[in-house]
């Protein structure tokens, strides 16, 4: 069973920076995606960052082009998301999914693919 467990959110002034880290475990499938997706308040789930199983970054979101960098360190089974110059827009529920896939599917930024979810960390960005 696939457990995916996020950490590191927390409340910063604009301008600052945060790293989210995702821990899995129970992963047997050789090939998948890994993602960060975000969701604030009223609004849609929006696909932030995604490392496929080699942990190359294979989808960054415009809106954090430049200020976020999504890494995979497969040793310690853990995807990380730096997050820097942060803007009250940023804030939202991050959550880690991964989706199992077929050699040759290309990871996309659409949460439904995703068939594991973890519980969420919130970041908060004060102006």
């Amino acid at each position: 069973q696939v457990q995916l467990v996020e950490s590191g959110g927390a409340s910063v002034q604009a301008g600052g920076s945060l790293r989210l880290s995702c821990v899995a475990s129970g992963v047997t499938y050789s090939r998948y995606c890994m993602a960060w997706f975000r969701q604030a308040p009223g609004k849609g789930r929006e696909g932030v960052a995604i490392t496929s199983e080699g942990g190359g970054v294979t989808y960054l979101a415009d809106s954090v082009k430049g200020r976020f960098t999504a890494s995979q360190d497969n040793a310690k089974s853990t995807l990380y998301l730096q997050m820097n110059s942060l803007k009250p827009e940023d804030s939202a529920m991050y959550s880690c999914a991964l989706e199992p896939r077929m050699f040759g599917s290309r990871c996309l930024p659409v949460a439904a693919r995703y068939n594991y979810w973890g519980q969420g960390t919130q970041v908060t960005v004060s102006s």
